[in-house]
């Protein structure tokens, strides 16, 4: 029985992937689990492994391609199916092989098989960017590259377009562009590709009211289609807490130089509040849960997500079992994975699976925020900035370091009572660090 290899869910906000290079030749043996295909996306680069033993039969979609999640990208026809090679094949088993396409024998010379990766300069492209680049006569060392190892893909090359040509010029059609090869004027003509949906047209704006379009990236538009979703499926709610960090600050800046000479990076807060928030939501089970039908789904690990902003959009990489972690394993954890997100070398895995998540608006400097759930969990956690500000204590008015907590909850799952004590929770815990070290 053949097997598909098809495109896989890389994390919620990604839509659609690149096929950046392929591992295996048609006809190539490969083992289950095997790196196939090196795949790259908005947020992560990923290596997706043969579901099963056997011979890669046939690709169906090049290097240099962008497909949606769930797109079929080859067929293995598994051990059992293939039969032993042997020294010369017989020409009927050959034309068995595929109904489509004949191989030629093996006496005879091989058919020029079209390169996987051409070189411009010292930097490696694949055959759709050299030719999209004569197409329009385009010097690929001014397009920066986001692929694997820097490497100009065709999205790049589109976006560079995009934003670079004159106004009125013309684009290619979008037919040629995705072919591996143009046909040859004997050839038989291909069908025609289905035309794109047509756009709505541009407002033609007075001379001094410029407008420039921009079309939506695929993560910035796998973001807004999750935030939509989000918003239409539960019943956002968002409550506030006031937190007096002025403990914490004194605790941080007495070991923070030590730490980061020990540790090679800079202690941060959220450590402390995402230990203070896993305590928290042992006690308020209801915020680690998730709804499925008439069922809620309480969760009894602790998978929480860190929403990291990137140049390019934002991603939610996932700290497995964080309640495992104390402060200084909590510290490494978030950065490690705030700096493989940056740098695009997160695994698939690590940005699914999260049951709560924490995002942190206040680094650059928001005061008050309601965040939108990260589906389908039942709460976010957004972060201010801390302040000084004047507060009232033991009936005197002192300067103190605050900071609110926004939790925005599902109030299918959560009701606010309890969204309120459990803020109050983090709160307490927060106040007394010492508790969160012990």
């Amino acid at each position: 029985m053949p097997t598909s290899v098809k495109m896989p869910h890389m994390g919620e906000s990604v839509a659609e992937g690149t096929i950046a290079k392929w591992l295996k030749a048609e006809g190539e043996p490969v083992a289950k689990d095997e790196p196939l295909v090196e795949v790259t996306s908005d947020k992560v680069d990923y290596e997706i492994p043969a579901p099963t033993a056997g011979r890669l039969a046939r690709i169906l979609v090049q290097e240099g391609r962008t497909v949606a999640v769930g797109a079929e990208l080859a067929v293995i026809e598994e051990a059992e199916a293939v039969a032993a090679p042997s020294p010369v094949p017989e020409p009927e088993a050959v034309l068995a092989e595929s109904p489509v396409e004949a191989k030629a024998p093996a006496a005879g010379p091989a058919a020029p098989r079209a390169p996987s990766a051409v070189r411009h300069g010292d930097r490696k492209i694949t055959p759709v960017v050299a030719r999209l680049a004569e197409q329009h006569g385009l010097d690929l060392d001014r397009v920066e590259g986001t692929g694997v190892g820097g490497r100009v893909t065709k999205q790049d090359v589109l976006a560079h377009l995009e934003g670079g040509r004159p106004a009125g010029a013309q684009v290619a059609p979008a037919a040629p562009v995705g072919r591996e090869a143009r046909p040859s004027p004997a050839a038989p003509p291909r069908p025609a590709e289905p035309a794109p949906p047509a756009r709505a047209p541009v407002r033609e704006a007075p001379p001094d009211e410029p407008v420039e379009a921009v079309p939506l990236t695929g993560m910035r538009r796998a973001i807004a289609e999750h935030m939509a979703e989000s918003v239409r499926t539960a019943a956002h709610v968002t409550t506030v807490a006031e937190v007096d960090l002025t403990r914490l600050v004194a605790f941080r800046e007495r070991h923070k130089k030590e730490f980061e000479e020990q540790e090679g990076f800079s202690l941060t807060y959220l450590p402390f509040i995402v230990r203070a928030t896993v305590t928290a939501l042992k006690e308020y089970p209801g915020l680690n849960a998730s709804l499925e039908g008439d069922r809620l789904l309480l969760k009894k690990y602790y998978h929480i997500g860190i929403a990291v902003a990137l140049d390019w959009g934002l991603i939610v990489p996932v700290i497995r079992h964080a309640d495992r972690l104390d402060i200084r394993g909590l510290a490494r954890a978030i950065h490690d994975l705030a700096e493989r997100a940056r740098t695009r070398h997160l695994a698939a895995e690590e940005t699914r699976g999260g049951t709560f998540s924490i995002t942190n608006p206040g680094v650059y400097g928001a005061v008050l925020s309601t965040p939108i759930i990260h589906q389908p969990q039942a709460a976010i956690l957004g972060v201010e900035a801390i302040r000084k500000a004047a507060a009232v204590r033991d009936e005197q008015i002192v300067i103190r370091s605050l900071m609110y907590l926004c939790l925005s909850y599902d109030h299918r799952i959560v009701d606010g009572a309890t969204a309120v004590q459990f803020l109050q929770a983090i709160r307490r815990r927060l106040e007394s660090p010492l508790e969160l070290i012990l």
